[in-house]
């Protein structure tokens, strides 16, 4: 059954964040049957093309050509032409340019229709195994560390789960920052080169997760989902565990008062040794 497209109409289409197999077929269709694709790279854009037999006449449209290339599409429209909106990865607007774009064709009553697809935030949380019912999602944090510091200072205290993006020459720097502000017990979990040949999805407290990915050069490659349980959830566990711990301790010599521990709280053993060994 194939859909019509509609004159005078911005499709958003999401695209694959790495496996090319995940497009979906209305995806395809559109992208075939649309007569501009606007897209941030064309040519990292090209290879989607390319892989599904897509002819499609493309233009550019990324940050520092915003404004013009607006003024473009939004003219294809007016000439009852339709256009297809693709980001670099996943779906459009998520920490990619177009809103602006998206917001005029709204505003000047033209159909804005999405086109589902992956998103690399959803698709992490979906796995990462943290509280997924109610999240909030961060984007990039600023580059420069003192804003970077007072973004998670400001978000400290949140009780969903947090979603950030990262690129592989700041993760270091994110998680040690995440340290200094959230402290040691926060779970972490990182999400790298999803759906991708090397798609690592890795959780554990902020404190071993940094270690590991120290001593794993490898891990720092890439492009990374960062997903930190909130507030409460970190504070509840460790009080929690805590209790547990000192009643077990009161019947138990410290090693099985610990390895029991860790079969009840699910927790890592090494953590609750140190812990039992301050209490």
């Amino acid at each position: 059954m194939g859909m019509m497209i509609n004159p005078a109409t911005l499709y958003v289409v999401a695209t694959p964040i790495g496996n090319l197999d995940d497009i979906t077929f209305r995806a395809l269709h559109v992208l075939k049957s649309v007569d501009w694709i606007a897209a941030e790279d064309t040519r990292h854009s090209a290879h989607l093309l390319e892989h599904y037999q897509i002819k499609t006449s493309m233009v550019s449209f990324h940050e520092h050509n915003e404004e013009m290339q607006q003024r473009k599409v939004l003219g294809a429209l007016s000439n009852q032409q339709s256009v297809a909106l693709i980001s670099d990865a996943g779906t459009p607007l998520v920490s990619d340019p177009g809103y602006h774009l998206v917001r005029a064709a709204v505003q000047e009553g033209f159909s804005v229709v999405p086109i589902p697809g992956a998103c690399a935030a959803i698709v992490a949380l979906s796995a990462a195994g943290l509280p997924s019912d109610r999240f909030i999602f961060e984007g990039f944090l600023p580059a420069k560390q003192h804003a970077r510091v007072q973004r998670l200072e400001a978000i400290r205290e949140e009780l969903r789960t947090l979603i950030f993006y990262e690129s592989p020459h700041r993760i270091l720097a994110l998680l040690q920052d995440m340290l200094q502000v959230l402290g040691e017990e926060r779970r972490v979990v990182i999400a790298r080169e999803l759906t991708k040949l090397y798609e690592t999805i890795h959780s554990d407290r902020l404190v071993d997760v940094l270690a590991w990915m120290t001593a794993h050069h490898e891990q720092q490659c890439g492009e990374f989902v960062v997903l930190v349980e909130g507030y409460e959830e970190g504070k509840k566990i460790a009080a929690e565990d805590e209790r547990i711990l000192k009643t077990l301790l009161k019947e138990l010599p410290l090693k099985q008062a610990v390895r029991l521990a860790a079969v009840l709280t699910n927790k890592p053993k090494n953590a609750l040794y140190e812990l039992a060994l301050k209490l």
